[in-house]
């Protein structure tokens, strides 16, 4: 059994962690939440619709969308099959390897993503913009990116 002082728990790096999941969850949800009253979107969507029009050719390897989204080659699979069917993406094939498949955005997919992203700015202004200033805004940036950064 492990004794309460030996239980990690109060450490200032767990709480921390927990911080970051909160907010993510909790910034996640209410967003997920707008999106869909607001054009019927679901935040997964929007996720994978924003990666596709970041991406230097509009287009993205299946594995590169799980990666950028952070889901399972499957799950990913049965989302772009949800976005195609909805016209939003396009499955093409990959010219130089056979068992690739690349997702491309469609042109209802950059007009569905443009409402969802003044739904998404409105958002941003309301829970990051007006509550932290844009030197903070900065210093949270750079701390998130030196975290995600890999060792």
């Amino acid at each position: 059994m492990i004794q309460p002082s030996a239980c990690p728990s109060g450490d200032e790096k767990v709480q921390l962690f927990a911080l970051l999941l909160e907010t993510n969850a909790r910034l996640a949800r209410q967003l997920g939440l707008e999106l869909e009253a607001a054009c019927g979107m679901p935040l997964a969507w929007f996720e994978v619709l924003l990666q596709l029009r970041q991406a230097p050719e509009g287009r993205l390897k299946m594995n590169q969308v799980a990666d950028a989204i952070v889901h399972s080659t499957g799950g990913t699979t049965r989302l772009v099959d949800r976005l195609e069917v909805a016209g939003l993406v396009e499955r093409r094939s990959c010219p130089n390897d056979r068992r690739a498949t690349y997702v491309a955005i469609t042109p209802a997919g950059d007009t569905r993503l443009d409402h969802a992203l003044a739904v998404h700015l409105d958002y941003l202004e309301r829970h990051l913009g007006a509550r932290l200033s844009g030197g903070e805004r900065e210093t949270l940036a750079a701390l998130l990116e030196k975290i995600n950064t890999a060792p």
